[in-house]
């Protein structure tokens, strides 16, 4: 269940490498990288069944539809398994929901059977807005909505998660990402309805979900 995550501008390949053999060790399900290490992900877990994971128009969701197309299209070329978009977020705060849909829509047809998770940035939207960004989200053809970037000013909230699984139902998939640190955390998100966790705590996580087994929690 776990997207064991490397986003920030300062990673280095050493550190993308180290990533990729955490994956292994861990039988995580993926690794979640920029699209710039995708190549070397895919050096790197040959052979091993970790996926490969990377984010388009990330984190601010502003690039034009054609150019989030085309991002998604180069990702899946270069062996990316699966891609994770930010919405247009000013669009959807604007009532423009048919550009939002319409991109989300535009992009899976563009990675046909991969799989498109589509971040909605929770933090920095109304109640409405979530649950318009969950529906646009099914319309177009999306198959998990995703609770942040991680970048902007708040993460995964229990409240969202269970708001945005009750709007999706068994329709989609949830993914919640940002400030998941520890296994309590994680096992709170898990059961509020999020099947897929993006996090770069993945390794202290399953370290406690060891801990809590031995100790019979």
């Amino acid at each position: 269940m776990i997207d064991h995550t490397l986003l920030k501008a300062e990673a280095s390949q050493d550190q993308i490498k180290k990533l990729c053999q955490e994956a292994k060790t861990h039988d995580f399900f993926s690794v979640c990288v920029q699209p710039t290490w995708i190549s070397l992900c895919k050096e790197e877990l040959a052979g091993s069944g970790v996926k490969i994971a990377t984010v388009i128009g990330f984190p601010l969701g502003a690039n034009t539809t054609e150019t989030k197309v085309f991002e998604a299209k180069d990702a899946i070329e270069k062996g990316a398994d699966e891609i994770d978009m930010v919405i247009n977020i000013g669009a959807l705060k604007s009532g423009q929901d048919q550009l939002v849909e319409d991109e989300i829509r535009a992009i899976k047809e563009a990675i046909g059977d991969h799989i498109l998770k589509v971040i909605i940035e929770t933090c920095l939207l109304t109640e409405d807005e979530k649950i318009r960004a969950c529906q646009l989200t099914l319309k177009a053809g999306g198959d998990y909505v995703k609770t942040s970037t991680g970048f902007s000013t708040g993460g995964a909230k229990l409240e969202d998660v269970k708001l945005m699984k009750d709007q999706v139902k068994d329709r989609a998939k949830v993914k919640a990402s940002g400030g998941i640190r520890d296994f309590a955390t994680a096992k709170k998100m898990l059961e509020a309805g999020a099947e897929r966790l993006g996090v770069s705590a993945g390794i202290a996580i399953v370290e406690g979900e060891k801990n809590a087994e031995s100790s019979g929690l």
